[in-house]
């Protein structure tokens, strides 16, 4: 999965947050609503959101006019997918999980805990 480009990640944030299929209009009030500084076109905010499905990050309905987009994925499995692609790049996973781990609040250390003795 790619990581995504600052415009393309203001508009997953968009439909990550918003769950309702949404136009390339509404997305672009989304954007303007918060207050991104950003006015941009809709054929703009339609260039990206068929660039994101090219990449299998957003769904088109084409039978609803306009056309109305989703996110495929949640935002929790998008960064899943992230962390699994960098950690298959690096040669000593286990330093890397370390160094995370190492970074981590004693809170979410224990959240770690429960959520691994779970699935023990």
């Amino acid at each position: 999965m790619r990581s995504l480009g600052d415009l393309e990640r203001s508009i997953m944030d968009i439909l990550w947050t918003d769950a309702r299929p949404l136009s390339a209009q509404d997305v672009r009030e989304a954007l303007l609503d918060a207050d991104s500084g950003r006015e941009l076109a809709v054929t703009t905010i339609l260039t990206v959101l068929t660039r994101l499905e090219k990449k299998g990050m957003v769904q088109r309905d084409r039978d609803i006019r306009p056309h109305q987009f989703v996110a495929v994925a949640s935002r929790e499995d998008h960064t899943v997918e992230l962390l699994r692609n960098v950690l298959g790049t690096v040669p000593d996973r286990s330093a890397v999980l370390a160094r995370l781990i190492g970074e981590i609040s004693p809170q979410e250390a224990e959240q770690v805990r429960s959520m691994l003795a779970e699935t023990n």
